[in-house]
């Protein structure tokens, strides 16, 4: 089958790799009908030392059930399924508590196992892992379904660490697909205000149709400067940083009212968190992390299908397998925001 294969920095290739087989009895074999490419592709993309043998590249897909093991009984064959960014055995402690990308028995798909921006994916743990869709392939709110692998749960995940409620001011850093779901989620969790911090044209107008009130693009400390004018000099009460930069890091925790809460779902570009004194003595509360999107899917899901909120919207280029490796080119250049790979 054919499959993404990243070997270095800017170093993407569609080749042909082994099928997938069930090895295990509790896997099933999915033929990926949709994917697509993640911002946090694009760290590998920029920064990966070359490997001779390549890593299997996509964690976000939709797809059918082709097989099922003997101990499966959750899908069956024919069943479109989507699957989250992690796989989980939905029993463990932390699976049981909602925590399936902490499950002791789980990972991440790509490098040793497939990856999701390929033709057909292993799923270990099916039971666990894999939620069956009551919708027809080529439905319309497939592109919102799909956003339910990572980028919706996620931008939820930031927004419920950072105790997002009604009535409150939401600040987003961040204009990828993750915090333009954000907003989303910041809105259908009863935000007052919400401030997005961006200064793209294209992902500050689909921001504001999910819902943004005010727009910073200043960066660093005349962002901070400028949330502040817009909070009558308190701040946010929740702020959902969604990049994984030093700076943006920094911004986030800046523009936090004392009391407040900053949820942080972007992939760290470094080590540690930035010291901040102010920010210890305001007692702002620092949480988050990669997001459980299994443990939120049941309840965004019904959103999607009633039509309450549109996170596809965030697709804004779809291509084909053979056509990825321009796909992370044109993330990278910022081209697009998030791009849909079709089978």
């Amino acid at each position: 089958m054919k499959a993404t294969v990243m070997y270095g920095a800017g170093d993407v290739r569609v080749e042909n790799v082994l099928d997938p087989r069930i090895v295990r009895p509790t896997d099933a074999l999915v033929r990926v009908t949709r994917a697509c490419i993640c911002g946090s592709d694009l760290w590998p993309y920029q920064q990966m030392k070359p490997t001779p043998g390549g890593r299997r590249m996509g964690h976000e897909f939709i797809g059918i059930v082709e097989d099922a093991g003997s101990d499966v009984r959750t899908v069956k064959k024919g069943d479109l399924v989507v699957a989250p960014f992690a796989w989980s055995d939905g029993t463990c402690e932390f699976c049981q508590h909602g925590l399936q990308t902490s499950c002791l028995h789980g990972g991440f798909w790509g490098g040793e196992l497939d990856g999701g921006q390929g033709e057909a994916v292993r799923v270990p743990f099916a039971d666990g892992t894999l939620v069956k869709l009551p919708v027809a392939p080529d439905h319309a709110l497939m592109p919102s379904l799909l956003t339910l692998t990572d980028v919706m749960g996620t931008g939820h995940h930031a927004a419920l660490a950072a105790k997002v409620a009604p009535g409150k001011i939401v600040a987003v850093v961040g204009d990828g697909a993750v915090g333009l779901c954000g907003v989303i989620a910041a809105r259908r969790l009863g935000a007052e205000q919400i401030i997005r911090l961006g200064r793209h044209a294209d992902r500050i107008a689909l921001a504001r149709a999910f819902g943004a009130t005010d727009i910073v693009s200043e960066r660093g400390k005349e962002a901070v400067e400028r949330v502040r004018e817009l909070t009558n000099g308190l701040g946010a009460h929740s702020v959902l940083e969604c990049v994984g930069h030093g700076q943006s890091t920094e911004t986030a925790l800046g523009i936090a009212r004392a009391g407040g809460a900053v949820g942080r779902v972007g992939v760290p570009q470094q080590a540690t968190l930035p010291a901040s004194i102010p920010t210890f003595f305001a007692n702002i509360t620092v949480a988050g992390g990669p997001a459980p999107v299994r443990a939120y899917i049941e309840e965004l899901m019904p959103d999607i299908l009633e039509g309450r909120i549109e996170p596809g919207r965030v697709f804004d280029r779809t291509t084909n397998l053979d056509g990825v490796p321009d796909g992370y080119r044109a993330m990278n250049e910022r081209e697009a925001i998030k791009v849909m790979i079709t089978n």
